[in-house]
C-alpha cells in the first residue's frame, strides 16, 4: 500500500492493485467502444529508487489535454512530476516517490484504435497505436490528426453531461485561444466527411453526414455562445461539395440573427436537396418560432415521408400537432414513433482499486457542506421507485411529449383522447366475443345445410351428407388465440417493470402521518382525499389479460376497429409510468396545501426535495419545481443538481444577483469534482446569456460587491475572461 507521499498534491488518482492492470483493461476494452470512446486514461508508475522497494501504479482519467503531438501529451505526464506530495525533510526518514514513467492513452474514434505515448523520465517518449486486436502500429499524421479531434469532441460534449460519471476524471479546457480554435476549425473541415464513423445521439438510429456527434461537438461549441459566425464560415465552404451541409448552414444563420439570408439558403438547399429531413426540419423550426404551425406542419409531414425510421422526424410532427392543438393526432403519431435501444457513452472497465486518493481543495471547497451522508440523503422508498427518472433515448424523449400533452389538456382529458383514438381493452374483448358467437352461429347452419345434402363420390355412389366439413377458419382462428402467460405480462421496455406496481405513500415519515390524524379529527382529511384522487388509466388492447373493469352501455352497441388503432405497448407502459408521477405529484402538492391550512410546517429530506423538483420539471411545474429545489437548499444535503437547475431559472428570468450566488456554488461542487474548465460548461452558457441583456461588465461588478475570497473570485472572473478572448456578445458594454 502506498504512503501519503506517493500522492498527487491537486490530482484524483486510483491506486492499482496490480502494476498495469489498468491498461490491460483498457486493451482489453476496446473492441467495446462503440463511437466517440471513454475520456483519456493517464497510467503513471511511481518509484523510490530504493532496492527492494515495490513500484506502485495509479491512474486517472482526463479530457481536455492537447492530443495533436506525442510532445503535447508527454508535456502533461511531466506536468505531473510537480503535483507530487513533498513532505520530506533533511531530518525525515521517509523516501520520497517520484514519478518513473507514465502512459497516456486517447482513443480514435474515426479509425477505432487506440494511440499511446510512453513517457520514461529521464529517458525518451515513444508513440504508438494499439489496434482493437491489440497489435501494435506506428502513427501516422492522419492518425494525429484524428486522434487530436476525437480528444476534442469528447470534451466538449462531455463537459456537462448530467448522466455520464466517472470516478478520478479530470475535466480541463479544451481550446483556450483563437489559435486553438482555428485549429479545431481545420481539423474540424479535413475530417467532416468522416464524421459519420464517429456515431450520433442515441435518438438518431442512422448517422449521417449532417447528424453526428463531429456537427453535433461544433454546434454546440459556438451556439452555446452564440458565435456562430465562425461556424457558418466552416459549413459555407463545406455546403460547395455536400449540398446537404445547407441545413446546418441555416440554422447558423440563424443563429446569427441573418433570417433573410438563412432563407435565401434554405430556398436555394431546396431545389437540390429537397428529400432532406434535416433541412425541412430547419425550415420548420423557423416558422415555428415565426408563429406559423400550420406550415411548420406540412413540412414536418414530409420529413416523416423522407425519413419514416427516424425518431426525430416523428417527435417534430408530434410536437407540431400539440401547437396546434390537434391532440388526436398527436397521439396516434406518437404511437407511430420508431423505439430505439439506448446505447449508453463509452466508458471503462471499472477496477476495484487498492486505494482512492480524491484531494480536495479547502479553499473553494469551504462554502460547500460536508460530503458525509447524512439523514438528508435518505428518502422515501416510494419515491425513490419512480420508474421516470431512469428513462434514457427515445423513451425519455417520447415521455416528455407525453408530459406535454398532460400539461396541455388534463389528465382526464388525455384518457378520453386516448380512448377514442386506440382500441381499449373492453372493446378488443367485446369484439372478440361478438366474433366468436358469429363463427358458431355459421358453423351449426352450414352443418345443418350439409346434414340434408348428397354426396357424389368418384365412383358415381351417392351417399347421404352427414360427413363433417372442414373449418375454414383453423389458421386464422390459430391466429387470434390467447397470449401465452408470459407474453400476457405487460413489461416495460429499457427494463422498467409495470406488472406490479407500487403503492406510492409520499408522507411515510411517522410525524406526518401523526398530523395528518390529528387534522383528520377537523373533517379536512376527507377533503384532502377526494382531492387526491386520480383515474388510473385502462389498458389499451396491446395486453391480454387487463383487470376486470365495468363495462359501458355505449360498449353493447355494435363496434368497429375501421377507425381506431392499436397502441404499442412501450406506450401504453409510458401511460403507468405518468400515472405514477401524476399520483405523487397530485398527493404532494395536496399535502402542500393541507398543511399550510393548518399552519404547520411541511418538512421533507434534502434528496426528497430534490426528487420533486425533478418531478415538477418533468410534468412543466416550473414554479412548484423551483419552490422544491429551494427547499432543498435549505438542508445539509451535498448535491450540485438544486443550484445547477436554479442557477439555469435564475438567468433565464435575467436575475443577475440570484444567477451569480447560484452560479458560484455550482463553480464551486465542479472544482470539487476536478472539472477544471470554463467552457462549454452551464455556468458560461448562463453568463452568456445574462451578457447578451445587461452586459458583462454589470456582471463583473456585481461579482466585485460580493467580497468574495480571492480563489472563488478568480475561478468567476474565468468565465468572462474567456468572452473577452473570444469576444461573446456582450463583452465590451
Amino acid at each position: 500500500m502506498a504512503d501519503a507521499t506517493a500522492s498527487f498534491k491537486d490530482v484524483p488518482e486510483l491506486f492499482e492493485v496490480e502494476l498495469g492492470e489498468a491498461l490491460t483493461a483498457r486493451t482489453e476494452s476496446l473492441s467495446t467502444f462503440r463511437e466517440l470512446g471513454p475520456p483519456d486514461l493517464c497510467h503513471i508508475v511511481k518509484s523510490t529508487g530504493r532496492t527492494g522497494q515495490r513500484d506502485i501504479g495509479s491512474y486517472h482519467f482526463v479530457s481536455g489535454v492537447d492530443a495533436s503531438s506525442s510532445a503535447s501529451l508527454a508535456a502533461y505526464i511531466n506536468s505531473l512530476t510537480y503535483s507530487i506530495e513533498d513532505n520530506s525533510a533533511w531530518f525525515s526518514k521517509s523516501t520520497a516517490w517520484k514519478v518513473r514513467n507514465g502512459c497516456y492513452c486517447c482513443f480514435n474514434a474515426f479509425s477505432r484504435v487506440d494511440i499511446r505515448v510512453d513517457v520514461k523520465i529521464p529517458g525518451g517518449v515513444v508513440a504508438y497505436v494499439v489496434d482493437l486486436r491489440g497489435e501494435r502500429h506506428e502513427a501516422t499524421p492522419e492518425i494525429w490528426q484524428e486522434t487530436y479531434l476525437s480528444a476534442l469532441l469528447r470534451a466538449i460534449l462531455y463537459s456537462d453531461d448530467p448522466t455520464y460519471w466517472l470516478e478520478a476524471y479530470r475535466k480541463l479546457d479544451p481550446i483556450t485561444t483563437i489559435e486553438g480554435e482555428l485549429r479545431f476549425l481545420q481539423a474540424a473541415e479535413a475530417l467532416f466527411m468522416k464524421g459519420w464513423q464517429v456515431g450520433s445521439d442515441p435518438e438518431i438510429q442512422v448517422a449521417t453526414v449532417v447528424s453526428n456527434h463531429l456537427t453535433a461537438g461544433v454546434m454546440k461549441y459556438f451556439s452555446s455562445s452564440g458565435r456562430c459566425q465562425p461556424a457558418a464560415n466552416l459549413f459555407e465552404k463545406l455546403a460547395a461539395r455536400e449540398p446537404e451541409i445547407a441545413s446546418l448552414l441555416a440554422r447558423s444563420y440563424i443563429g446569427m440573427n441573418e433570417e433573410v439570408k438563412a432563407v435565401q439558403i434554405m430556398s436555394a438547399a431546396m431545389k437540390h436537396t429537397p428529400h432532406s429531413y434535416t433541412l425541412l426540419h430547419v425550415q420548420s423550426d423557423f416558422l415555428r418560432s415565426k408563429g406559423r404551425s400550420d406550415w411548420a406542419l406540412k413540412l414536418a409531414k414530409e420529413a416523416v415521408n423522407c425519413a419514416p425510421s427516424e425518431f426525430v422526424t416523428w417527435e417534430k410532427l408530434t410536437e407540431l400537432y400539440i401547437d396546434t392543438k390537434d391532440y388526436e393526432s398527436a397521439l396516434l403519431t406518437l404511437n407511430s414513433c420508431p423505439m430505439f435501444t439506448f446505447n449508453g457513452r463509452d466508458a471503462h472497465r471499472a477496477l476495484v482499486p487498492a486505494k482512492v486518493h480524491l484531494p480536495f481543495q479547502r479553499q473553494i471547497g469551504d462554502i460547500l457542506p460536508e460530503k458525509t451522508k447524512s439523514e438528508d440523503d435518505v428518502a422515501d422508498p416510494a419515491l425513490l421507485r419512480l420508474p421516470a427518472p431512469g428513462l434514457r433515448g427515445t423513451w425519455a424523449r417520447a415521455y416528455s411529449l407525453l408530459t406535454r400533452l398532460v400539461s396541455d389538456i388534463g389528465w382526464d382529458e388525455l384518457l378520453k383522447t386516448r380512448s377514442v383514438v386506440f382500441v381499449m381493452e373492453e372493446e378488443y374483448r367485446m369484439q372478440k366475443a361478438q366474433a366468436d358467437i358469429q363463427k358458431v352461429a355459421t358453423s351449426h347452419s352450414a352443418q345443418d345445410v350439409n346434414e340434408n345434402a348428397a354426396v357424389i363420390h368418384e365412383d358415381g355412389s351417392v351417399t347421404a351428407g352427414h360427413a363433417t366439413l372442414a373449418d375454414d377458419d383453423a389458421s386464422t382462428r390459430g391466429m387470434s388465440s390467447p397470449l401465452s402467460e408470459s407474453e400476457s405480462k405487460p413489461e416495460f421496455e429499457n427494463g422498467l417493470n409495470v406488472s406490479a406496481i407500487p403503492i406510492i405513500r409520499v408522507s411515510s415519515e411517522s410525524d406526518t402521518e401523526r398530523e395528518i390524524a390529528e387534522s383528520t379529527r377537523n373533517g379536512i382529511a376527507e377533503q384532502d382525499e377526494q382531492s387526491m384522487t386520480l383515474e388510473k388509466p385502462v389498458q389499451a388492447a396491446a395486453g391480454e389479460e387487463p383487470e376486470p373493469s365495468q363495462v359501458s352501455n355505449s360498449y353493447q352497441e355494435a363496434f368497429s376497429f375501421t377507425n381506431k388503432r392499436l397502441c404499442e405497448r412501450w406506450l401504453d407502459n409510458l401511460f403507468m409510468v405518468l400515472y405514477e408521477d401524476l399520483r405523487v405529484w397530485t398527493i404532494f402538492r395536496a399535502e402542500v396545501a393541507h398543511f399550510k391550512t393548518q399552519h404547520v410546517a411541511y418538512r421533507k429530506t434534502g434528496i426528497e426535495w430534490e426528487i420533486l423538483g425533478d418531478l415538477g420539471m418533468r410534468l412543466h411545474h416550473k414554479e412548484e419545481a423551483k419552490e422544491a429545489y429551494q427547499r432543498c437548499l435549505d438542508t445539509s444535503r451535498y448535491s450540485q443538481k438544486p443550484w445547477a437547475k436554479l442557477l439555469e431559472m435564475y438567468a433565464d428570468e435575467g436575475d443577475i444577483t440570484r444567477t451569480i450566488q447560484a452560479a458560484i456554488r455550482v463553480a464551486a461542487y465542479q472544482y470539487a469534482d476536478y472539472t477544471e474548465m470554463t467552457y462549454p460548461t452551464l455556468i458560461a452558457r448562463c453568463f452568456f446569456k445574462l451578457g447578451q441583456i445587461h452586459g458583462h461588465a454589470k456582471i463583473s461588478f456585481t461579482l466585485l460587491s460580493m467580497g468574495l475570497p480571492d480563489p472563488i473570485l478568480k475561478i468567476m472572473d474565468s468565465y468572462l475572461q474567456y468572452g473577452k478572448t473570444f469576444k461573446v456578445e456582450g463583452y465590451d458594454f
